[in-house]
């Protein structure tokens, strides 16, 4: 339930937490007596014992106040301090709405309370979603509406009830009792539209314990998941009472200095970034640059001497994550990002805690969807000039996610176009890798505006960044002789970029190899598995290479005769620099490859695509014979490209 919180403040502080009893791998004892608020103190006491905690900060959420109050005001000896978010407490009335319990006989004074009470019975479903839709009453919640579900429903509605009745409400100056018994330093953080605990019982447990408040203005119930960076800020400062830092240097004495966050989703992004920084460099010689970085784009800066900063060693992998919601060539690619929302929040946490340290003239992000998101949602913790790029714009729906997908993507699309108009002062510069006409035309939503309006108006086009100058691979001949590549021997690269997730796919070729070479006796085919894939987790064949990670293999592929490849934009954009035949399998759900990548390739007139499904290996065998050596006539991509971003975000130095 703490996922925003538990990898930040477990980088400052031991950190223990535990399922309350009723939920998660906890015991669900019957009978309301179990559940009394007496009861939770001690668990929590029982807990700090067997994990050896003599003394603890203790944070509590809603009626988790009742406990943490009860736990410092009986053991003054093992709490430092309490940390209260959103607290429950009978010092005063709460909503009118909500002082007649909804699980007696008695008249609700509110007709919606009552029904959800009612469907506590019933419908749990139906209650946890009206329940939840009030904790969450901020606009494009439903990540945490959904996540909160998914947690209740691991127990049961009589554990609830048990629970209501269990912890009771104290009275008033019992109550109130218990907190002069507290002695340690309290703050309390208070949404003033939650919809569940009112604010002025929040304002009414800081005057009685004598701690502070905070009130966050515009939040609802549960901040520390809709609110997490300022929940996780206060927590931290409040705890550590955080010492000056050990060091300042004089404005006029720092040289000028950049902080690159470059997306680890495949190999793409850190092949145009280092361009980009090379041509920085090139205009202001005396700027450093910082990689704030995670595998597989470590790999390529490691090789190119690049300075990665020690903070990187504590980023949350997304490749990893990303690998583990694939299937076979299969990837939902909008619903792998959103579940990665806590790692995206870990990160974005380091790269606070780096910003905060260190000072930095400009932030860039390539799809850094972290430092994007947080810093519209926090815009006072924006300190340097800060530059996003990305090649393509807007969510979008598959045809088989139905309905509710495309009012998902929507609303996340709706909120990204809200934020922007709010605070367009977050982004000094959005640069979009490529032109207009790579812009797919589709809306952001039913409701929303064209994607390529929008985007004509929002950012700024450089034209495609290879990362490198065509021109200089043109003289084939040579570039093969330097590679180690013969003039009797027609090479095929199959490749998947810098992701686990394209195992299947080399499999899939790799049974075609065989049949293939029979069609093309001069064939030599290439498996390239990449940073993120054991080549030895592959087959062989007699005649067939397998290699790990090959740096700049866009040369290789200059160098090539045909490759295979995934639907990722860059590899299949710098086949098209080079133009070199080549056959893509975008993959399934992957609206990004499916609809973005291909239309660009489109519009480039560029790749042969193929449906994995559909693809046997007698299929894939007959594509490479027809495909090899083929004479293309692709759209000419621009060479200059890192020049031209470098010369947009240069004018912020």
């Amino acid at each position: 339930f703490w996922k925003a919180q538990i990898p930040y403040l477990a980088r400052h502080f031991r950190v223990v937490t535990f399922d309350g009893r009723g939920n998660g791998r906890s015991d669900r004892p019957v009978g309301a007596k179990a559940y009394s608020t007496s009861e939770f103190a001690d668990d929590a006491l029982m807990v700090m014992d067997a994990a050896n905690a003599e003394r603890a900060a203790l944070v509590a959420l809603s009626s988790g106040a009742l406990w943490a109050t009860v736990l410092a005001a009986d053991h003054p000896e093992r709490v430092e301090s309490v940390v209260y978010v959103g607290p429950g407490v009978a010092l005063v009335s709460n909503h009118p709405e909500r002082d007649v319990s909804a699980f007696e006989d008695a008249v609700e004074t509110d007709p919606e309370w009552a029904a959800a009470g009612a469907l506590l019975g019933h419908d749990y479903l139906g209650f946890l979603e009206f329940f939840f839709g009030r904790c969450f009453n901020e606009p494009h919640s439903t990540k945490q509406i959904e996540d909160c579900i998914g947690w209740a429903l691991e127990t049961t509605p009589q554990t609830i009830l048990d629970t209501i009745v269990g912890i009771g409400i104290p009275r008033e100056e019992l109550f109130r009792e218990t907190c002069t018994r507290v002695r340690c330093p309290t703050l309390v953080i208070h949404g003033d539209r939650d919809l569940i605990r009112s604010h002025v019982q929040g304002e009414a447990l800081a005057r009685a314990t004598g701690g502070d408040l905070v009130t966050l203005h515009g939040s609802g119930h549960i901040p520390l998941a809709r609110d997490p960076v300022r929940v996780n800020l206060l927590i931290r400062e409040f705890v550590d009472r955080r010492r000056p830092t050990s060091a300042w240097m004089r404005a006029k004495a720092r040289g000028a200095r950049a902080l690159y966050i470059s997306s680890p989703i495949g190999l793409g992004h850190a092949q145009r970034d280092v361009a980009i920084a090379d041509e920085l460099r090139n205009l202001h010689p005396d700027l450093q640059i910082d990689w704030l970085a995670q595998h597989p784009v470590t790999e390529v800066l490691q090789a190119r001497g690049e300075r990665i900063h020690p903070a990187s060693a504590h980023l949350a992998n997304e490749s990893g994550h990303i690998e583990s919601e694939s299937a076979e060539h299969d990837l939902h690619c909008f619903h792998a990002w959103r579940r990665m929302d806590e790692i995206l929040l870990a990160n974005f946490m380091v790269f606070h805690d780096l910003a905060s340290d260190q000072q930095y003239d400009l932030w860039i992000g390539d799809e850094a969807w972290e430092l994007d998101y947080y810093l519209h949602e926090n815009p006072e913790l924006k300190s340097a000039a800060y530059v996003w790029l990305t090649d393509f714009v807007g969510w979008l729906p598959m045809a088989d996610g139905g309905e509710h997908e495309a009012f998902l993507t929507a609303d996340y699309n709706a909120e990204m176009i809200e934020q922007i108009a709010r605070y367009p002062r977050v982004r000094d510069r959005a640069v979009f890798v490529g032109d207009p006409d790579d812009i797919v035309a589709e809306r952001f939503g039913a409701e929303l505006p064209p994607i390529r309006d929008w985007t004509e108006q929002h950012f700024t086009f450089p034209g495609y960044i290879t990362g490198f100058d065509p021109a200089r691979y043109a003289d084939r001949e040579t570039l093969r002789t330097e590679l180690g590549y013969h003039d009797d021997e027609r090479v095929c690269i199959v490749t998947v970029g810098g992701s686990g997730v394209g195992g299947d796919l080399l499999r899939r070729v790799i049974t075609s190899f065989r049949e293939a070479k029979r069609l093309v006796p001069e064939l030599r085919m290439i498996v390239v598995a990449g940073p993120r894939i054991n080549p030895a987790s592959l087959p062989t064949h007699d005649g067939l290479e397998v290699r790990a990670y090959v740096h700049d293999l866009y040369q290789h592929l200059a160098a090539c005769d045909l490759a295979i490849v995934q639907g990722g934009l860059t590899t299949a954009m710098e086949l098209t620099a080079n133009r070199r035949p080549f056959i893509y399998f975008p993959l399934k759900h992957h609206f990004e490859q499916n609809v973005h990548v291909h239309h660009r390739l489109e519009r480039y007139r560029a790749g042969l695509r193929m449906d994995f499904d559909h693809a046997s290996p007698e299929t894939i065998a007959a594509a490479i014979a027809s495909e090899i050596g083929r004479e293309v006539d692709y759209g000419p991509v621009a060479a200059d490209g890192a020049a031209r971003a470098a010369a947009t975000i240069a004018e912020l130095l």
